[in-house]
């Protein structure tokens, strides 16, 4: 089993049914001139494209 990519475990979880899903990008500084509706929406993780994910996958400990 090849060693855990640990940046990517920092950044990304994996779900129970197999979705890697990450933070929302932009909401580390500078929230004043952003509106309600878009620090609310950053609260949430998006789910990461298929096509992107399997490299996630691989990546991380246990996500063959």
């Amino acid at each position: 089993m090849p060693k855990t990519r640990k940046s990517i475990a920092k950044r990304f979880k994996l779900t129970a049914g197999g979705k890697v899903l990450r933070r929302t990008a932009g909401l580390g500084h500078l929230l004043r001139h952003k509106s309600a509706k878009r620090r609310r929406g950053g609260q949430l993780d998006k789910v990461v494209p298929a096509g992107f994910a399997s490299h996630v996958r691989s990546a991380m400990p246990h996500g063959r």
